[in-house]
């Protein structure tokens, strides 16, 4: 499939937001999950936000008119569900992967952590484990 660093073989996944109105399935393998600790991930997550990923062609998503897309920059767009406010995806205008919130898939996933991305904007209420690896920023 191409996308570099993916963890998980071929295999199906299935998740959705949590009142179940936008529902996905993802044919394929997936990125190991990244934690981005920059302030915009924080903002729509109330937290930092995990999130694997795959080629946009590789999922399927079925929602009730309930998936909306926000503009959080001019690089990227933020998909959540507008009746349950679930964040679950994220997406590059350039469209090379759908980035999908990993806990939004259905268990069990096969998926580890492979870094914090963006850990110079990490808040200063939580910790991370030292010998989880960081980025202080990103360069995918």
């Amino acid at each position: 499939m191409g996308v570099a660093g993916l963890s998980v073989p071929e295999s199906r996944h299935s998740g959705s937001c949590l009142c179940g109105s936008v529902s996905f399935t993802i044919q394929g393998p997936l990125r190991p999950v990244l934690v981005c600790h920059c302030s915009q991930c924080r903002k729509t997550s109330g937290h930092y936000w995990a999130a694997t990923a795959a080629p946009p062609a590789c999922v399927d998503i079925s929602d009730s008119g309930t998936l909306t897309w926000f503009s959080s920059s001019v690089h990227a767009q933020r998909g959540f569900c507008n009746r349950c406010g679930a964040s679950l995806f994220w997406r590059s205008t350039q469209q090379k992967e759908l980035a999908i919130a990993a806990g939004c898939l259905d268990a069990p996933t096969g998926l580890q952590t492979r870094e914090h991305i963006f850990f110079a904007d990490a808040s200063d209420y939580y910790l991370v484990h030292p010998s989880e690896p960081r980025r202080m920023g990103s360069d995918e």
